[in-house]
């Protein structure tokens, strides 16, 4: 039934919160932030998770910027935690980006998952993520050779679940609406933004989290796709 399938990156093959957790759990130690009176660095990973989770949400829909997303994230963190302005570091955000986009957890089965379905489809990548970041996690984890092309939205000028990447997508790869398969693990962005779009999606859903009635199909481990297709 399908020939193509288009895969999101971060959270759907790259493990970002795991990664990001390795990240910060160095900076934790690079800045000494127990000296700010931060004395565990999980309850920063926590907060920082649940405010970058929304800021990205927010990105996705097109009501922040990216200088806006990299400019908050932290210092609502920190704010948060109750440290004042003048102590946040000034280059903690610069050293995260410098240093998370070069961690290379992946989901598990990412690797033999993808490799079968290599052999039996064309397979791209749609991502939100900006191009720096992005073009580090694929060409560091081995993830290009799978891969035919590679869509970036910061390139393209657009964020799923906007129609215009998709036209942008299918235009380019001259693929078929009805030929083709979405997984990732956002509703917003991937599912209904493919939905949208004609194509059928299937929710990437590790964390077991509820899926909406109108998300028809999901799966829990990237495994669960060689049975599927």
């Amino acid at each position: 039934m399908y020939k193509h399938l288009f895969f999101d990156l971060d959270h759907t093959i790259w493990d970002f919160d795991r990664n990001a957790e390795e990240t910060l759990h160095e900076l934790y130690h690079t800045y000494n932030l127990k000296k700010l009176g931060l004395h565990s660095p999980d309850i920063f990973i926590e907060v920082y998770t649940r405010n970058n989770h929304q800021l990205w949400a927010d990105y996705h829909v097109g009501k922040i910027s990216k200088d806006v997303l990299r400019a908050t994230r932290f210092s609502k963190t920190f704010t948060e935690l109750g440290i004042s302005p003048g102590l946040i570091p000034a280059k903690f955000e610069d050293d995260y980006v410098l240093l998370c986009p070069r961690k290379t957890n992946l989901f598990p089965h990412a690797h033999e998952t993808l490799l079968y379905l290599h052999e039996k489809y064309t397979l791209h990548i749609i991502s939100n993520g900006f191009k720096e970041s992005t073009e580090l996690k694929i060409g560091n984890t081995g993830l290009a050779k799978y891969f035919r092309t590679v869509f970036i939205s910061e390139i393209i000028g657009v964020n799923k679940p906007d129609k215009a990447i998709f036209e942008h997508v299918f235009k380019a790869t001259k693929a078929k609406v009805a030929e083709s398969l979405m997984i990732g693990d956002s509703i917003e962005a991937d599912i209904r933004g493919a939905q949208a779009f004609g194509m059928k999606a299937i929710y990437f859903n590790p964390d077991n989290k509820e899926r909406p009635a109108d998300v028809p199909h999901q799966i829990g481990c990237l495994s669960e796709l060689v049975k599927l297709l």
